[in-house]
């Protein structure tokens, strides 16, 4: 789906090592949605695409039940699937996020805008990737790490 021109960061973001540890038990998940949500309340500007595999289960409808409503109104859609991606660059091969990331920027003609990504795989990026913010999958987003993405997500948005 295409949308209207936006004008705004944009905010990739991961579940599964992100809004709780990877390998946690149900009952665990999206522990670290609070904390996510208070980093993306203080860049109130970013809007937010969902680039977590739970895109592959579940609409975007469904995903947003698990955010606050105002957070929920930010989130713009999901990235494409990698094996969907048509003329993906040859520096992008083997990089499937990333790749996804760059198709619905592209797609939705927002190539030209401040973008981080929020994931806890950076195998799936380049090497080195300054759009990319890495969390400890063990442990997802924590009080640890918030202010360096409270950096990362300001940096955006100035």
């Amino acid at each position: 789906m295409s949308l209207p021109s936006i004008a705004a960061p944009i905010v990739f973001l991961d579940f599964d090592g992100v809004l709780h540890p990877e390998f946690c038990h149900e009952s665990k998940h999206f522990c670290c949605l609070p904390l996510m949500e208070d980093l993306l309340r203080q860049a109130s500007t970013c809007l937010v695409v969902i680039s977590s595999t739970w895109r592959l289960q579940a609409p975007v409808e469904k995903l947003r039940k698990h955010f606050s409503p105002d957070i929920a109104d930010r989130i713009l859609g999901v990235t494409p699937h990698y094996p969907e991606l048509r003329d993906v660059p040859n520096t992008l091969l083997g990089y499937h996020r990333q790749a996804e990331c760059r198709a619905w920027l592209w797609a939705n003609n927002s190539a030209h805008l401040p973008w981080l990504a929020v994931d806890d795989r950076p195998w799936l990026f380049m090497p080195f990737c300054g759009s990319l913010f890495v969390t400890n999958g063990l442990e997802g987003v924590t009080e640890g790490v918030a202010p360096q993405l409270a950096a990362r997500l300001h940096r955006l948005t100035s």
